[in-house]
């Protein structure tokens, strides 16, 4: 393993001393779009909507692909399509039978969605994965770090077998079709712990094994990955992490904002550690920060994968996060900064014109780098207060910068009030608060950041509540709901049924805690 270790840090090294010669960011998703029609034509969809005439045009083929292909979200696009392939049958998207299925619900919906993963996207994973190993000779790591294991926190590898096909976490299939070099020699907690089905029993393992390992590198959700430390610390009476791990100098996260994380993980941490962000998610992996300083996630656009956007705006959407009419999508040598946008992909999975639910921000258009602001379905607007994830993300941070506390979850909701509307922020931390503390730090910070909330709370925003509960209970929401692993996260909004369902869990468990000082 040091030999080989040896070996990826002079060739990282070398690598540094090379410019690259890259084309543009128009030239590569052009490319992209031609690639994904030729190996489409022959499918049931490409058949359907003439990809071979596209192919033909020779003035404006790109604007015939975007007239022509109707937008998808994920129901359509399963019940016109995906559902032939889970039933077994061949080219109906993609060229070939699809082999596996990741499974996903989101945060926003509760049945599972099956996402197809084609051999093509899992050479696309791993081709993205491969340009963010070389993009760290960007960073000041010490070299030696290449050297060490990579604990990554993800889903089972273990994958369900339903007929033809096989189910899972999209990073579990990945890990189960990573490299067999770096899964021999690098990768934690190894194939047989990760094979485990339950999260839990798989939090023991790792516990339990720490101190075998020296790992260099830590992948994984933010609420997971601190889990996980926080139990290692604690189990081994350590002061921080870096007592068992001296050699940890990177964290990779994804999947939710990381600044309400970011104190807790320097407490965890007793030396330097780099973060760095990426943007993964079942349909595929999409980027990495690239840069360091830089904020934006940097989209790799010659790996399979086109990218289009749209607006995010009340022209284009609708107050439940729907897309109105046929809206005009932007390619990325279109797209303007500081605009948000919701993300639409056409990938070698299969997915054509696929709103993935996810919305961004250009913060530098000429890298392409973007920064994930929010959710389609996750935002608050009852009264024209626009309020996004990522507003809420920074009232968050600030409430922890201010108070010098940790509020390791939280979410919130809207509803009528008073003839009026109000907002209300459940919010998960163990350390003592006062929760009008915590109300008047956020609804200072929104008002500061976001001009429409302040109108609103001097006209139809009546009210603003605070409940402080432990962070026990967002995890046990999670397991009562049947998302308690990995690579869930909890939704930072919450409505409609969810909204219900949420509250009536609340509420029995404040049976359960009244019941249980009444019989003390």
């Amino acid at each position: 393993m040091a030999l080989l270790g040896n070996l990826i840090s002079r060739s990282l090294r070398i690598r540094r001393q090379f410019r690259i010669k890259v084309a543009s960011p128009q030239v590569y998703q052009m490319r992209t779009l031609r690639y994904l029609l030729e190996r489409g034509q022959y499918t049931a969809f490409g058949k359907h909507y003439g990809f071979d005439a596209m192919l033909s045009e020779s003035l404006d083929w790109e604007k015939v692909f975007r007239e022509k292909v109707p937008l998808h979200n994920y129901n359509s696009m399963f019940a016109q399509w995906w559902h032939k392939c889970l039933e077994g049958q061949e080219n109906v998207t993609w060229p070939g039978k699809v082999k596996y299925f990741a499974l996903s619900s989101g945060t926003s919906e509760s049945a599972s969605k099956h996402i197809p993963v084609t051999q093509d996207m899992i050479r696309s994973t791993k081709k993205v994965g491969f340009k963010q190993f070389y993009s760290m000779t960007n960073f000041n790591i010490p070299s030696g770090t290449f050297e060490k294991g990579v604990l990554m926190l993800g889903g089972t590898t273990s994958l369900m077998k339903q007929g033809d096909y096989y189910e899972g976490d999209m990073s579990g299939i990945s890990a189960k079709n990573m490299p067999r070099f770096l899964s021999n020699f690098f990768y934690k907690p190894g194939q047989k712990i990760s094979r485990n089905p339950q999260w839990e029993e798989r939090i023991k393992l790792i516990v339990k094994n720490a101190p075998k390992w020296d790992v260099g590198t830590l992948c994984g959700v933010p609420a997971w990955a601190q889990i996980v430390l926080e139990e290692i610390v604690k189990t081994y009476k350590l002061n921080t992490i870096h007592d068992i791990w001296p050699n940890l100098r990177i964290y990779i996260h994804g999947g939710v904002a990381f600044e309400p994380y970011r104190e807790n993980f320097k407490k965890l941490f007793g030396q330097p550690v780099t973060f760095i962000e990426t943007y993964m998610a079942s349909e595929g992996s999409f980027g990495f920060q690239a840069r360091p300083g830089a904020p934006g996630i940097k989209l790799v656009l010659n790996a399979g994968i086109l990218f289009e956007f749209v607006p995010f705006d009340e022209e284009h959407f609708d107050d439940n996060g729907e897309l109105i009419g046929h809206p005009k999508t932007y390619f990325i040598h279109e797209v303007k900064p500081d605009t948000p946008y919701a993300v639409l992909l056409s990938t070698c999975a299969g997915a054509w014109r696929y709103l993935i639910g996810d919305v961004v921000r250009f913060t530098d258009v000429k890298e392409h780098e973007i920064v994930i602001i929010g959710r389609t379905k996750q935002f608050l607007s009852l009264c024209g207060e626009h309020t996004s994830v990522d507003n809420l993300n920074k009232a968050i941070d600030e409430v922890n910068r201010q108070l010098k506390v940790q509020i390791k979850e939280f979410t919130v909701a809207g509803f009528p009030y008073e003839n009026l509307f109000a907002h209300k922020w459940f919010i998960g931390c163990d350390d003592p608060v006062d929760a009008a503390a915590v109300k008047a730090i956020v609804d200072e910070t929104l008002c500061s950041i976001n001009d429409d909330y302040a109108v609103e709370r001097t006209a139809a925003l009546k009210e603003v509540f605070v409940e402080i509960l432990p962070t026990s209970v967002f995890i046990d929401y999670l397991r009562h709901t049947g998302k308690f692993g990995a690579m869930n996260k909890f939704p930072r909004v919450m409505k409609g049924k969810q909204l219900s369902d949420w509250e009536a869990f609340l509420e029995e468990n404040r049976n359960k805690m009244s019941s249980n000082v009444t019989n003390k």
